[in-house]
């Protein structure tokens, strides 16, 4: 979560506070903030919320864990929305983390000696600006329906939990730590008494935790943990650095050992770890590197030359002591860089990424799969051991299942997990909430119906799509709206005409200038004047103003920015 996001619902709540108190319903607090809380509570304790929907929307999930005993249990990690549970392969899920301090999930372990015993890392690890944080550990000994927080509260941000395979109070955590600033609080924890107590028994630096940890599955002391540096700031990511890198212990993390031997040089960023099962001296590690030689940038991105891309899968056959690069692919690691090798066939290998990338050549070769068909935006991958035609993935479009090796893909639209960015409401009566939201586009649905079962998932209509952010609704004219994606794409919508024109506003470079670009925020600001209707502005690191909703603009700024390096 970025700061402006994360300061929203204070402004809301003050916002609201200031309507009671001109209402008389509170008094200005003039005691200790706990009795401002339990007046605001008091004036608000008459308010009840219900669900709108839409109910099939699937949002942003950051982790998978199955009982691989019974594939037809398993839990989502939803990086906004809680912990979810099938007993019926997805039929029907239940949330079962409802009660708890936070709705951040990053990382879900089941024990595979005890399924009753599931643990759960809060603060999703991927690096939005939308990345919500957590507060640490919790562990449930009878299936998700009870918890007990287990600890490690300043880790805000936890990557991956691995669990003996016969001892369920042994679990290492890797532990990412804080998105927007040091803290010692990172790297890898172990526990030996169920969460009891913790170890921190691998530490870089108060800038580089642990992003990712493989375990042996026939040797549990020997695990590896890719370490990761990156750092969050408000106008960029700077993700990498000379912290990161691949450790192993084959003590159970008394010790570890940095591993290179072919290994990127220089720079590396985030990494990704796995571990064929058939042959556990097999580990994958899918690499964020720096380019090396001429023209080189982070990730293999840079000047152009004749930089060679450092970034992609490796393969090392001996433990990790040595390591070969097979191929270049990783889309955009800092927000996928899960590499999954099939249990059963050391050729078959999967990526996340926009696409769910597949090779058939042991990682040389990757093309993308039909699981594009569903959604985009893959983050986690299961491939059932006692069958690999049976997968289960899930990402930015909530959880898909595929029975045939990956060429077709069945999304479970049964999760209600949209995740709005932003709402408006228009004035007709009843009036209408529309949002903006991650990966879906923009929809729209009256407040209320005349049917008996309320707003149904076919009242919502779509106005946008891309990632939705701000949709503004006219005063007067309910026909009339703006609906927005990334990267300052704003349209007008009329909704009576079932028109759409885009009303992106252009930089015109003035004689003494060659160029002109607008930099946009990821969500634009757009606001329609309460003064005038027809007066819209939308801000870029230039102000622009429109006196007739969006068909010219004027520039009523220079620019707003300090042109920082976002790589700084």
């Amino acid at each position: 979560m970025n700061r402006t996001e994360n300061r929203r619902p204070s402004v809301l709540v003050g916002l609201f506070a200031t309507a009671l108190i001109g209402s008389g319903l509170l008094a200005p607090a003039t005691g200790t903030a706990q009795n401002a809380d339990d007046a605001f509570a008091r004036a608000t304790s008459a308010l009840r919320f219900r669900t709108i929907g839409p109910t099939i929307m699937g949002g942003r999930v950051a982790e998978l864990a199955v009982v691989e005993s019974d594939p037809s249990t398993f839990y989502v990690g939803v990086a906004t929305g809680g912990l979810w549970k099938t007993e019926n392969a997805g039929i029907t899920f239940e949330h079962v983390f409802k009660d708890e301090s936070t709705a951040s999930v990053g990382a879900v372990a089941v024990a595979p000696s005890n399924p009753n015993v599931v643990w759960v890392g809060t603060g999703e690890p991927n690096n939005r600006q939308s990345s919500p944080w957590g507060n640490g550990v919790y562990r449930s000994t009878d299936a998700g329906r009870s918890w007990t927080h287990v600890g490690l509260e300043n880790t805000h941000h936890i990557g991956r939990i691995r669990v003996h395979p016969t001892d369920p109070d042994v679990a290492h955590v890797a532990a990412v730590g804080h998105l927007w600033g040091a803290n010692p609080e990172r790297g890898v924890y172990r526990t030996t008494d169920g969460g009891s107590s913790w170890e921190l028994v691998l530490f870089v630096d108060e800038h580089t935790g642990a992003i990712d940890l493989a375990m042996d599955p026939g040797d549990p002391k020997t695990l590896f943990a890719a370490m990761y540096q990156r750092q969050r700031r408000a106008w960029g990511f700077n993700g990498g650095g000379p912290g990161s890198g691949i450790y192993r212990t084959t003590d159970g993390g008394d010790t570890w050992t940095e591993l290179g031997g072919g290994l990127p040089e220089g720079d590396m960023g985030r990494i990704g770890l796995d571990i064929y099962r058939g042959d556990t001296d097999m580990i994958f590690a899918l690499v964020e590197a720096d380019a090396r030689g001429p023209g080189q940038g982070f990730g293999g991105f840079g000047g152009g030359g004749n930089a060679e891309r450092q970034t992609g899968v490796y393969r090392s056959t001996d433990r990790g002591e040595t390591w070969e690069q097979l191929s270049t692919t990783n889309n955009r690691p800092m927000y996928y860089s899960q590499i999954r090798v099939d249990p059963n066939d050391p050729e078959r290998i999967y990526l996340g990424g926009a696409s769910l990338y597949r090779s058939s050549d042991g990682g040389r070769n990757f093309t993308p799969d039909a699981a594009t068909t569903v959604h985009l935006d893959h983050h986690a991958l299961w491939i059932n051991p006692a069958n690999s035609e049976h997968l289960i993935l899930a990402g930015d479009g909530g959880v898909s299942v595929s029975w045939d090796r990956s060429d077709n893909w069945y999304q479970l639209r049964n999760l209600p997990l949209a995740q709005f960015y932003e709402i408006g409401v228009d004035m007709r009566d009843p009036y209408h909430v529309c949002g903006g939201l991650q990966d879906n586009g923009s929809w729209c649905a009256p407040s209320q119906t005349l049917s008996n079962q309320g707003v149904r998932t076919r009242d919502w209509y779509n106005v946008g799509g891309g990632d939705g952010f701000f949709t503004v609704m006219h005063p007067t004219n309910p026909d009339i709206m703006f609906a927005e994606s990334q990267g300052g794409n704003i349209a007008r919508v009329n909704l009576a005409a079932n028109e759409r024109k885009s009303i992106r506003p252009i930089a015109r470079p003035t004689d003494e200038e060659e160029d002109r670009s607008l930099r946009w925020n990821w969500d634009t600001p757009i606001v329609l004047s309460s003064h005038d209707d027809r007066v819209v502005y939308v801000g870029a690191n230039i102000l622009f103003r429109s006196a007739d909703l969006g068909q010219s603009w004027e520039e009523i700024s220079g620019d707003l920015t300090y042109a920082i390096d976002r790589d700084t």
